[in-house]
């Protein structure tokens, strides 16, 4: 599991960095790559990156302003020049049905895959064997959603030396120990499954918050998790500009990961009032003394997203 940035700007692409879109990469656990947000250019960013539409499987918008939306009428049709020819679907606020119909019908767009467009007012909008993701209203000038993902906790591994010792080699019944049933062998031995199985794995939490100012909706949505995403237009020296145009400061992001006790910090959607990331660093500096554990998001860059073990304290 591991984040890559497509586009890491606010408001409006600048030579440096583009505006919002980040993928989630589930290359081991799912053999596809999830997006969230795509802004104008999106498309162009990913013919640079080693993603491929291909495998896109789920897109999420966090709101309907164009900085995190106007790229995805592009995005959508030119998948299907580019072998993505399995089911693709699309969540976000009410409203992305009409805005993609309307783009996709006028200009005559096809759409040679399964395409669904789920809207959403949060909760739980999407659960499997292996993910659940769910939504929360944030505080922005429009409905603006952030997003947690939650992979399951998976089975523990086999204590194989114990499993010798008594006799049992590998083969079918270390299927069913795994699934957690006990069993017995040809000589009568009864293995019981919760002395043989180690403790399960714990699943990772990524939380992806949309456009928002500081606000009660963001807590459950970044609780624990093992990475949060979040804007930091501004830094904290315009704290009322940000306040204003509903956005947060790089201090308020930091507080908000150190309140949820997250294990680490992503800062984005950065003002192109930062031009350079020299000028960048002030934001990170000030989130670090809140949350150490805190970095800059970087286009064409790779975050791993680290498993959270018995021992592993945050940032370490």
């Amino acid at each position: 599991m591991e984040i890559y940035f497509l586009g890491t700007n606010a408001g409006v692409p600048t030579l440096q960095r583009n505006v919002t879109s980040v993928a989630l990469r589930l290359l081991e656990e799912r053999r596809s790559f999830w997006m969230f947000d795509c802004g104008e250019g999106t498309q162009h960013q990913v013919l640079r990156s080693p993603l491929r539409l291909g495998k896109l499987e789920k897109l999420f918008i966090t709101h309907l302003h164009g900085d995190h939306l106007f790229g995805l009428p592009g995005l959508l049709s030119s998948r299907g020049y580019q072998g993505g020819t399995g089911p693709l679907t699309v969540y976000g606020p009410p409203g992305l049905k009409a805005y993609l119909d309307i783009s996709l019908s006028v200009s005559q767009s096809r759409i040679p895959y399964p395409l669904e467009v789920v809207e959403h007012s949060g909760g739980l909008i999407f659960e499997d064997d292996g993910f659940k993701v769910e939504a929360g209203l944030l505080e922005h000038r429009i409905d603006s959603y952030g997003y947690r993902v939650t992979e399951k906790d998976s089975p523990g591994n086999l204590n194989k030396e114990l499993l010798l010792s008594y006799g049992l080699k590998p083969g079918p019944l270390y299927g069913l120990l795994k699934k957690g049933q006990d069993v017995t062998t040809e000589e009568g031995v009864l293995i019981r499954a919760a002395e043989v199985v180690n403790a399960p794995k714990r699943g990772r939490i990524v939380t992806v918050l949309g456009d928002t100012r500081p606000c009660q909706g963001t807590l459950p949505l970044a609780w624990d998790a093992d990475l949060i995403i979040h804007e930091a237009t501004f830094g904290h020296d315009l704290e009322g500009m940000a306040h204003q145009y509903h956005h947060s400061t790089a201090r308020q992001a930091a507080e908000l990961a150190r309140d949820a006790g997250g294990r680490e910090l992503l800062l984005t959607h950065f003002s192109s009032r930062y031009t350079t990331h020299e000028e960048l660093l002030p934001l990170l500096a000030e989130a670090r003394e809140i949350f150490p554990q805190t970095l800059l998001a970087e286009e064409f860059c790779t975050f791993p997203v680290y498993r959270r073990t018995p021992g592993n304290v945050p940032g370490k």
